[in-house]
C-alpha cells in the first residue's frame, strides 16, 4: 500500500497555477443579462462620456455659485428666475450672474451654471425672484459630464466577474452584447459502497450522498455549470468508465471519496490509467483534507476529494476554486470578506500543515467573537453551524483564546 506524500498548501496552489497556466475556457458573445456572474473576456471601454452632460443631483435651482457666497438666513442672496429645465430635454437657457433656473434631479445643467441650490435652501420672493439661504460651492449638487466614466476609459477589465454593478454600468453605456468566458462545466462523481441517494433511507452502515449536492452548490455559486454523475460503488472498472465519461463531457471533474490509500480507493489508479501517469500531487498538509488528489487527463483536471463532507467542502473552497478561477480566465483568486474577531478558546494545531478552523461569529459588546465549531470532518452540523473559516498557518502550533484572528466569512452571520 502506498502512503501520502503530503505537500504544503502553498506548493499545491503553485502547482495548480503552473499546470493550468494555458487552460482557459473559450469565449462567446452573449446578451447583457446573460453575462451576470460570468467573467469578462476582454477589457471594455466606454464609447461616450457618462453622464453625457452636466446634470443636477437634486431638485432646486441652477446658479453661478459665486452669486451665493456669503448668503445666509439673515442676509439671503436674491436671484432672478429666468426659466425652467424640463426632464429629458436639452437646456436651452444660458444664465448670467444674478440669475437662476429651476431644475429637477437628473436635469441638464444650463450653460453658465456651475452649482445647484437645493429647494430646502431657497425661499420664493414673488414670481420671478428667489432668496438663497445657504451658499453652494462650485460643483455642489452637480455631476459633471464624464465624471463617472470618460470616453475611451476602460471601466471593466478582462477577468472581472460581472455583478449587478457592472451590468448597470454596461447598460448605461449602451452595451447590449459582451464577450464573456464560457461557463466552466464541472462533472461530480460520488463514490463509496456506503453512499446512497438522498431520497433513499440509509440502511445500517450507509450514509446519504451529501457531497454531490454540497459541492455542486459551491461550484454553481462560482459560476460553473455542474453535472452530477451519480454514485459509483468501490469498483475499479465502473469508476474508470464513469470518470472517462465525465472527462469527455466537462472542463473539470471532481471525484468525492476514494482518494485515500486503502485497497478500495481507486481514484489515483484511474487517473494514472486515463491520464498516462499524470498525477500532479496526492496528499495535502492541511486539515481537514489530507487525502486530496490532483491529476490531469488530457487538458481536464481531475480532483480526488475526501469523502467526509467537511473535508470535501474545505478542499473545494480552498483548493478547487483556485483552479476554477484560473480556468475561467478570472483575476487571481480573491478571498471572501474578511472580518477581524477575537477567538473565544484556544485551539491546537500541528506544525507543518495548514489547519482550517470553522467558527461561529458572535457580535458582543461592539466586536465580533469567533467561537470554534468543533467536530470531526464527517459531521455535517459543523458546516451548518459555522459562519466562516480561520486559517491556522503551517508554521503555527495553534491559537490562543483572546487572539484576534481574520475570519473568511462564508455566509452572513
Amino acid at each position: 500500500m502506498d502512503f501520502f506524500d503530503c505537500i504544503s498548501l502553498a506548493k499545491a496552489q503553485a502547482l495548480i497555477e503552473g499546470t493550468l497556466a494555458d487552460i482557459v475556457v473559450s469565449i462567446e458573445e452573449v446578451e447583457l443579462l446573460q453575462a451576470l456572474g460570468r467573467i469578462a473576456a476582454e477589457d471594455i471601454a466606454a464609447d461616450g462620456d457618462l453622464p453625457p452632460f452636466n446634470r443636477s443631483t437634486v431638485d432646486g435651482y441652477a446658479v453661478l455659485s459665486r452669486d451665493t457666497f456669503g448668503a445666509g438666513e439673515g442676509i439671503p442672496a436674491m436671484l432672478t428666475i429666468v426659466g425652467e429645465i424640463l426632464m429629458g430635454q436639452a437646456a436651452e437657457t444660458d444664465i448670467l450672474s444674478g440669475q437662476a433656473v429651476a431644475i429637477p434631479t437628473g436635469g441638464m445643467l444650463p450653460a453658465g451654471a456651475d452649482a445647484v441650490v437645493m429647494l430646502e435652501h431657497i425661499e420664493p420672493s414673488g414670481n420671478e425672484t428667489l432668496l438663497v439661504l445657504k451658499p453652494v460651492a462650485p460643483g455642489e449638487n452637480v455631476v459633471s459630464k464624464g465624471e463617472d466614466i470618460k470616453t475611451g476609459a476602460v471601466f471593466i477589465t478582462a477577468g472581472t466577474k460581472l455583478t449587478s454593478a457592472e451590468i448597470g454600468a454596461l447598460a448605461a453605456c449602451g452595451t447590449s452584447r459582451v464577450k464573456m468566458r464560457r461557463r466552466l462545466t464541472v462533472g461530480i462523481v460520488s463514490t463509496g459502497d456506503e453512499v446512497v441517494d438522498i431520497g433513499a433511507t440509509p440502511a445500517a452502515g450507509q450514509v446519504r450522498d451529501i457531497n454531490s449536492y454540497a459541492l455542486a452548490a459551491i461550484l454553481t455559486e462560482a459560476g460553473c455549470q455542474v453535472s452530477c454523475y451519480g454514485i459509483v460503488k468501490d469498483n475499479y472498472a465502473e469508476l474508470l468508465q464513469i470518470i472517462d465519461k465525465a472527462v469527455a463531457e466537462n472542463h473539470l471533474v471532481l471525484v468525492s471519496g476514494g482518494s485515500s490509500v486503502g485497497v478500495r480507493d481507486h481514484t489515483v489508479r484511474v487517473i494514472e490509467e486515463l491520464g498516462q501517469q499524470k498525477v500532479i500531487f496526492h496528499g495535502l498538509a492541511i486539515r481537514p483534507g489530507k487525502p486530496t488528489i490532483l491529476g490531469m487527463v488530457g487538458e481536464v483536471p481531475v480532483f480526488g476529494l475526501p469523502g467526509h463532507p467537511v473535508a470535501a467542502m474545505t478542499v473545494c473552497q480552498t483548493v478547487v476554486l483556485a483552479a476554477v478561477k484560473k480556468m475561467q480566465g478570472g483575476k487571481p483568486l480573491r478571498v471572501g470578506c474578511q472580518v477581524s474577531a477575537k477567538l473565544t478558546r484556544s485551539c491546537a494545531s500541528a506544525p507543518g500543515r495548514d489547519d482550517f478552523l470553522r467558527v461561529r461569529l458572535i457580535w458582543h459588546e461592539g466586536e465580533y467573537l469567533a467561537e470554534p465549531v468543533l467536530g470531526k470532518s464527517g459531521l455535517i452540523s459543523v458546516l451548518t453551524q459555522a459562519d466562516g473559516i480561520v486559517q491556522i498557518p503551517a508554521e503555527a502550533s495553534g491559537l490562543y483564546a483572546g487572539d484576534v484572528v481574520s475570519v473568511e466569512v462564508m455566509r452572513e452571520a
